[in-house]
């Protein structure tokens, strides 16, 4: 049975029990995480040109002043022509681009944070004409929509190599400005993601076909990005079973099945894995509680960032672009699932966007503090 987080006033024993689970550092790599929580990458717009501000900067730094152990930056386009479709989101390439990241690496670690950027290239989910380069091509495994439509460009040898060169490209480019890491954006739909899903991966060459073929240029992107950064530098991988869209939709039917998916891309260099769910606390497969970060954690060994409607009560961060809010929920099925090591890290999205001092709060058992969710904060950084 799904059991959803409890909407009771949190106790004292809950408080003090978050706050010695939650505050244990955590490691990744050749990296110290001083603490559980994590910021959850989030596309927020606020980047005109792709440079990223100071209001950027304050963005991130409050929260890791506030407690955030580890910020997953929203996603940043990598360097190649059809990886974007607004001239607001940030990118990880070009001179202006990358000062302004540097500001913000600098920022989180003067306030005791780390920091990663979440590298992103969306495929088949740009639309002609559309800026960055408002003249390149949508391009995907398949030239396949998300909804089955053909309406872009099946990618090419060059296609492939030119993209894995440009996530190599911005993996060194992060290490060189300062930042303590790198997530690889696999999830949602998105060109990775596209390649790994057999509905939008038709190819019959060996880059299509079962799942691990699936995987193959999902692990070339790792391979590469490892090569071009330190041993010791780590890398992230974020992926999802549900794309936009369609909740539905699965990478895997089994956990024999997400194995074959997961097992190439850590033995290609995956430090951690990020395992996107709309709602952490609902089991993956049937037969066991495990979520899919624990399922990840299980069948890799690798450590594992769960995420999904922490510390509310449900709703869909989707809908919360389209003006929904969402209540305040406990955080007991989330300490119990960390208590026994299910997961090593909690990335939380909305709650954070919401109260930048959400880790604060929580960490020194200030619950009655915390506040429900109101869209109204995706207007602004706060």
């Amino acid at each position: 049975m799904t059991v959803t987080p409890s909407e009771a006033p949190e106790v004292s024993g809950t408080a003090s029990r978050a706050a010695r689970i939650l505050s244990r550092p955590a490691v990744i790599n050749g990296l110290t995480v001083p603490n559980r929580i994590a910021m959850a990458p989030m596309t927020r717009m606020f980047s005109p040109g792709g440079v990223p501000g100071e209001d950027v900067v304050s963005y991130y730094s409050r929260r890791a002043a506030a407690g955030v152990g580890l910020i997953v930056t929203e996603g940043t386009y990598v360097g190649h022509p059809s990886a974007g479709q607004s001239d607001r989101v940030p990118r990880f390439h070009g001179e202006e681009q990358l000062a302004g990241w540097a500001k913000v690496a600098e920022a989180v670690h003067a306030a005791g944070g780390t920091i990663v950027p979440q590298l992103w290239h969306i495929g088949m989910v740009r639309k002609q004409g559309e800026p960055p380069f408002a003249g390149a091509p949508a391009v995907g495994p398949s030239g396949l929509r998300l909804d089955g439509t053909e309406d872009g460009r099946a990618m090419t040898r060059q296609d492939l190599d030119d993209v894995i060169g440009a996530f190599a490209e911005a993996a060194a480019a992060a290490e060189r400005i300062g930042f303590d890491g790198v997530e690889l954006h696999g999830a949602h739909g998105y060109l990775i993601d596209q390649f790994l899903w057999a509905g939008t991966n038709r190819r019959t060459d060996a880059y299509g076909g079962d799942p691990v073929a699936r995987a193959k240029f999902a692990t070339e992107i790792v391979a590469a990005v490892r090569e071009a950064v330190s041993p010791e530098f780590p890398v992230i991988f974020r992926y999802s079973q549900w794309k936009q869209d369609a909740y539905d939709a699965r990478l895997a039917e089994t956990p024999q099945e997400l194995e074959a998916i997961l097992s190439p891309l850590a033995a290609a260099g995956v430090d951690a894995f990020h395992a996107s769910t709309r709602r952490y606390w609902v089991p993956e497969f049937e037969g066991a509680d495990l979520n899919l970060a624990g399922w990840t954690k299980k069948l890799t060994g690798r450590p594992a960032i769960t995420v999904g409607s922490v510390g509310l009560d449900g709703g869909d961060f989707l809908k919360a672009f389209q003006g929904e809010g969402a209540a305040v929920g406990g955080l007991d099925n989330l300490l119990d699932r960390m208590e026994r090591d299910e997961f090593d890290l909690v990335a939380v999205g909305r709650a954070l966007l919401q109260d930048p001092n959400w880790a604060a709060k929580v960490l020194d058992g200030r619950f009655d503090e915390l506040a429900p969710y109101d869209a109204a904060s995706l207007r602004s950084l706060s």
